[in-house]
């Protein structure tokens, strides 16, 4: 048996087994996805095409990695106009294993259980034991400001949903380790930061204030999970 989806835009032939690699889907490795846009499914003599999708039809798979394409150079030259801009670009990808192909409106067989989400009380107090000590020193944590050194173990900015190992190794060099830093940063910090280590737009439209703020206040961290639902993504 095999299917085809539509994700991301695009088109993608599946069995169980195989391996997919689709445009972004949020979630961590291990993450279920479900394909609820199943343009086709065929099984031997029982064929069926979707109007558009196959009624009661759905493809799971499981997040293997969350990955990015080959670098893309981009390079603009304007003639006599002494303007020439070359940048580079490495799309994010998720690679995608398929588990099950589901007709008549059928569940995941293995439906794994969500995580429960961290307690506030597991949460808040090494983060606030990281800010008192930064007022300790006598810094102002109302107000942001790059450290030489995380005080203590630095906080997890990977909790900050938008923020991945790489966005976290870049901040960390450039001495950003702790919640209280990110939900202190004004207008200009943020762009101060995007020019440094290039995450035009992310922290606004992720809300990464809002989000450090919510765990410094205790509040629980909710697991990233994926569902994907057709052309959504």
């Amino acid at each position: 048996m095999f299917a085809v989806i539509k994700t991301g835009g695009k088109q993608y032939k599946v069995a169980a087994e195989d391996q997919i690699t689709v445009m972004t889907l949020e979630g961590e490795p291990g993450a279920r996805i479900v394909f609820d846009a199943v343009l086709a499914l065929f099984d031997g003599a029982a064929n069926h095409l979707g109007a558009p999708h196959v009624a009661g039809a759905s493809v799971v798979g499981e997040i293997v990695e969350q990955a990015r394409g080959p670098k893309v150079i981009a390079f603009k030259k304007r003639r006599r106009k002494n303007s020439r801009r070359k940048r580079g670009h490495k799309q994010d990808l998720t690679i995608v294993r398929i588990t099950e192909i589901l007709t008549g409106g059928a569940k995941p067989v293995h439906q794994a259980a969500a995580p429960a989400p961290l307690l506030a009380s597991e949460t808040a107090g090494a983060h606030h034991a990281a800010a008192e000590a930064a007022k300790a020193a006598g810094l102002d944590t109302s107000k942001f400001q790059k450290l030489d050194k995380a005080f203590g173990a630095p906080d997890d900015l990977e909790w900050i949903h938008g923020v991945g190992p790489g966005i976290a190794k870049k901040l960390h060099g450039i001495g950003v380790f702790h919640f209280w830093q990110v939900a202190a940063l004004a207008d200009d910090d943020i762009a101060a930061i995007e020019h440094e280590v290039g995450f035009a737009g992310r922290a606004k439209r992720d809300h990464w204030k809002q989000q450090a703020a919510d765990l410094m206040a205790g509040k629980p961290r909710v697991p990233k999970t994926g569902h994907a639902h057709g052309e959504d993504h």
